[in-house]
């Protein structure tokens, strides 16, 4: 684990992307600013990379190989939502995709935690699903060359999933070492019924690795039961550990029976790389409005500063981190919310209230 001195600055990437993607990382970027001057850290120096339609008109790319040069050179990045859908035939790269591969980011940290003062489903939702990124049924990640997915008539379409002990062994153990923090509880999520050898592998592998976590308990659900199993009774969960598909299923309603997506933070990591991006899309419809609900970029970036406090073994950065996640929860438990969520703030108006908060004990 890397030391980190006590007057050493961060290097923070920061990827503004596409539709409020620029609102919501200049919010976030407030937001850690003014956690690490309560926190008593030095300031961070901020490294800007293109990326979207700006990287499109300016290099040609929606991810230039400038960017992923630049990104590797920081300590971590806030990385914006991107709106591929709309960029032009040649360039219809998911830059998100593509950065999560390029750096190895196999792990996708996702949790749900319901907030007094909002409106939620379950209001005793607060877990965390660890979603495994790298392979699984997305098949845009399981091919060396090509996108895993292809036609061999103009009436036929197949797609190739791909599990694989190695990616069962990494997830698993992210996921029991973070319910060792918590409530020290996972959940498998899987469907080996159905698809025995695939995600018989995977359930398997996780019971395997369970066995090193004396201390964490242990089941296993199929991906169905436990999407009807959140709605009835999310408190039941702690951590839940499941493959690329079914995690970013599950993780989006559990994010709608918290409140809203708009709450829905997320970690991009490896064991050496990590990437906060809020689970959201670019809402294009929303951008250059000031109406974009900054919080789950908000949340996103404290699991950031929190995985490199840990990484450095540097508690001021987890200091940071606690004050953003106490500011968000009192600036909605003093019924202050943008408009997703009922409330009349603006995204200016909502930052403000949240760096305000942070400076308070």
């Amino acid at each position: 684990m890397d030391g980190m001195a006590s007057g050493q600055r961060l290097r923070l990437g920061l990827v503004e992307g596409d539709g409020i993607g620029p609102e919501v990382v200049g919010s976030a970027r407030q937001v850690v600013d003014e956690s690490l001057t309560a926190a008593g850290c030095p300031a961070a120096e901020w490294v800007g990379l293109p990326m979207g339609h700006r990287a499109i008109d300016e290099f040609g790319s929606a991810l230039p190989e400038s960017t992923l040069e630049g990104l590797a050179g920081t300590d971590g990045w806030i990385l914006g939502p991107h709106d591929n859908a709309s960029y032009p035939p040649q360039h219809r790269i998911a830059p998100g995709g593509a950065i999560r591969r390029h750096f190895g980011l196999y792990a996708n940290i996702r949790p749900a935690q319901a907030f007094p003062g909002i409106r939620a489903v379950s209001a005793d939702i607060d877990l965390v699903i660890v979603r495994e990124n790298s392979e699984g049924f997305y098949a845009d990640r399981n091919m060396a060359v090509g996108s895993g997915e292809f036609c061999p008539t103009p009436d036929i379409a197949l797609s190739v999933g791909l599990v694989t002990r190695a990616a069962c062994e990494r997830i698993a153990h992210e996921a029991f070492r973070l319910a060792a923090t918590r409530r020290g509880r996972v959940t498998i999520v899987h469907k080996a019924n159905v698809l025995p050898l695939t995600m018989g592998l995977f359930r398997d592998v996780c019971y395997a690795v369970a066995g090193e976590y004396p201390g964490v308990a242990v089941d296993d659900e199929h991906v169905d039961a436990a999407a009807a199993h959140l709605v009835r009774a999310p408190g039941d969960y702690d951590v839940l550990v499941t493959e690329n598909l079914f995690g970013d299923i599950l993780s989006d309603l559990a994010a709608q029976l918290a409140g809203s997506l708009g709450t829905a933070a997320s970690l991009n990591c490896s064991a050496t790389r990590a990437m906060a991006q809020a689970v959201h899309g670019a809402a294009p419809d929303l951008a250059g409005h000031n109406r974009a609900n900054p919080v789950a970029l908000h949340l996103s970036a404290a699991m950031l500063l929190r995985w490199l406090a840990q990484r450095r073994a540097h508690p001021p950065l987890a200091h940071a981190a606690d004050r953003i996640d106490r500011a968000v929860a009192a600036t909605y438990a003093a019924g202050i919310a943008t408009a997703d969520l009922g409330g009349p703030a603006s995204t200016a108006e909502f930052t403000e209230q949240v760096t305000a908060r942070i400076h308070r004990r």
